[in-house]
């Protein structure tokens, strides 16, 4: 869901723009912390029903906020600069109150107050909203269905009734939560992309919370698969009533006095087509899919990523080879060399880096490209990689034979079928003795989180529900089998869970269950 505003803003001119970038100008000074704590304090007044406030009433706000905080500056008497400098800025508005003079003196001295302006305000709540942003607060938002289920059929009732009112709470309501939830989703898909980068640096935080991760994307799905086929009947009922009728007495209901009868009609009807978009398709067919079976398709795919990102960390952590032991076993190498060229030789064959060479070329046609023209406006040319590697140009050459190193090829064949045999090996362990009861070896877990992948990969949803799936090989099949208990699998590096479902094993082209 968008905010009522938010396309206004592409509406701004580049004067429009600068001018309300200017705003955020207090964060970009050299003590910016300072500026931060004095409307922090400008803000506690505020809170407490103080529009305008004195030079002398910010200090004091100011050190209540120090008895409470440590990490509050000194403003060391330049607050009534700071505050200019943030009435500059249109941050605040500074007013003169003469009736704050009680002697000749004080009046001819400047008896300034000082207030946030509306956008200067919005300007500090959305600074406090960056600073106060938390990782560990993405979450999907999966309770919130059976609520938006009522607030449609709710909503479908009073238009029939022609209750205003209600149908405002309700549209209201709807838009907030929808709001609310696109927003969680956004922030919870960009947190676990971030979890995926920093996994290379720091994998224990990823294995840390996998498990947890992996129940919560797969309860949302659950969750959202069995409101969505009602969620798009309530659209439908809703649409049954009459929209039209239904936008009318929202707008009547409407109590935004700065806004005619069209524009909240507008307003309504943009935000009324926001909410459809999320349950049901467009009539006339062109978007494909909702933005509910959008995050619900994302959501799958970023399971499937979770997963093959596991087996790849495991893998890792198995072989002792991943980015981090190779940093520190080139550090140690450069603490060890024995003088200073070779340690710059030593980083800069690591790093590749080179002396810059400058090479040019002709153009194709030059007559096309003026000889006033300054190079970086110039178009390219092409280099060939020769001349830009090693300083030549490109020759022919002779033809070189062709090589069949057949001892090569006859061990890289053995290696490849040892590695076979090891893994068919592995899977007829699996298939005898089972995935439960046992703790599976590191070939065992290899086979095992393979055909878990192909399963996983494999799941359909039918009527609503996630049924059973499947993956194999030429040895055994892995079926995924819905199970409200959920099971576990003990491995050498811990217990796997794998909740919501249970491993079923058979030999691969049958149908028999023989270990579950």
């Amino acid at each position: 869901m968008e905010e009522p505003d938010s396309r206004s803003s592409l509406d701004l001119d580049a004067l429009a723009v600068s001018d309300r970038f200017l705003l955020f100008n207090f964060t970009r000074r050299d003590d910016h912390v300072a500026y931060l704590w004095v409307l922090r304090a400008l803000d506690r007044l505020r809170a407490v029903h103080q529009v305008q406030a004195h030079t002398d009433d910010v200090a004091r706000a100011l050190e209540e906020l120090a008895r409470a905080h440590d990490e509050v500056p000194r403003i060391d008497g330049r607050l009534r600069e700071r505050l200019d400098a943030l009435a500059d800025d249109k941050v605040l508005h500074r007013l003169e109150d003469a009736s704050r003079a009680g002697s000749l003196a004080r009046y001819r001295n400047r008896q300034s107050v000082y207030q946030f302006s509306e956008l200067g305000y919005r300007a500090f709540t959305a600074v406090e909203g960056v600073l106060s942003a938390r990782i560990r607060d993405a979450n999907l938002s999966r309770l919130v269905f059976s609520d938006i289920l009522e607030d449609l059929k709710a909503l479908a009732l009073a238009t029939r009734r022609r209750d205003k009112e209600q149908v405002y709470r309700r549209l209201a309501r709807l838009d907030t939560v929808l709001d609310d939830m696109s927003r969680r989703a956004a922030a919870f898909h960009l947190t676990l992309g971030e979890i995926v980068r920093s996994t290379d640096t720091s994998p224990g935080t990823f294995l840390r919370y996998k498990n947890v991760l992996l129940t919560h994307m797969t309860d949302f799905m659950d969750e959202l698969d069995r409101y969505l086929p009602r969620l798009t009947a309530a659209v439908r009922e809703v649409e049954a009533a009459r929209v039209s009728g239904m936008l009318e007495l929202a707008a009547d209901a409407d109590e935004r006095p700065f806004m005619t009868k069209a524009e909240l009609l507008d307003d309504w009807r943009r935000r009324w087509t926001a909410l459809r978009a999320w349950f049901a398709v467009s009539p006339a067919g062109d978007d494909g899919e909702s933005r509910a079976e959008g995050l619900r398709t994302a959501t799958r795919t970023a399971v499937s990523g979770v997963i093959a990102l596991l087996r790849q960390v495991t893998e890792a952590q198995r072989g002792g080879v991943n980015r981090s032991s190779q940093l520190r076993h080139l550090a140690e190498w450069v603490f060890a060399a024995p003088d200073e060229p070779a340690a710059h030789a030593l980083m800069t064959a690591a790093f590749n880096l080179r002396t810059a060479r400058h090479l040019g070329g002709a153009h194709d046609d030059a007559e096309q490209i003026s000889t006033r023209s300054p190079w970086w406006d110039a178009p390219g040319v092409e280099i060939s990689v020769t001349l830009f590697r090693r300083g030549k140009a490109p020759t022919p050459g002779v033809p070189q034979p062709a090589r069949n190193n057949a001892a090569v090829q006859a061990e890289l064949r053995r290696r490849q079928a040892a590695d076979r045999a090891a893994e068919r090996q592995a899977a007829t362990r699996l298939l005898r003795d089972g995935a439960h009861g046992r703790v599976l070896d590191d070939k065992e877990v290899k086979v095992l989180l393979r055909l878990l992948t192909l399963a996983t990969e494999s799941r359909t949803v039918v009527a609503g529900r996630i049924g059973s799936a499947s993956g194999g090989n030429d040895v055994l099949t892995m079926r995924l089998v819905p199970d409200a208990q959920g099971s576990s699998v003990q491995t050498c590096g811990g217990v796997m869970y794998l909740p919501g479902v249970r491993l079923e094993l058979a030999p691969s082209g049958t149908a028999t269950r023989v270990r579950r």
